[in-house]
């Protein structure tokens, strides 16, 4: 089954995504506002599109790792999907 093809702003993100040097995490505030964002040289916070990033991961091309609770929000290291994982073997985000 071949994936449907992305945006070129879809796929700037997902690049983004792949690359270990600057780690993308998302974001959930207590109050349900997710922020996806990723880290660059120097230590500055990127945010990046929340509609992309909310289509990337509902079409199984990115996954959410282990959730980091505190008391005001969670966050998730977001990683590519492996080619080929199923759906099914996503968690679930609930926000």
């Amino acid at each position: 089954m071949t994936r449907p093809r992305l945006s070129s702003r879809a796929a700037e993100v997902l690049r983004l995504i792949t690359d270990e040097r600057a780690p993308v995490f998302l974001t959930v505030q207590g109050n349900g506002r997710r922020r996806w964002g990723c880290w660059q040289s120097g230590d500055r916070p990127v945010a990046l599109p929340t509609d992309e990033c909310d289509a990337l991961y509902a079409a199984g091309r990115i996954v959410l790792g282990d959730p980091v609770v505190d008391r005001a929000k969670t966050m998730y290291r977001v990683r590519a999907a492996a080619r080929g994982a199923s759906r099914s073997a996503r968690s679930a985000l609930t926000a």
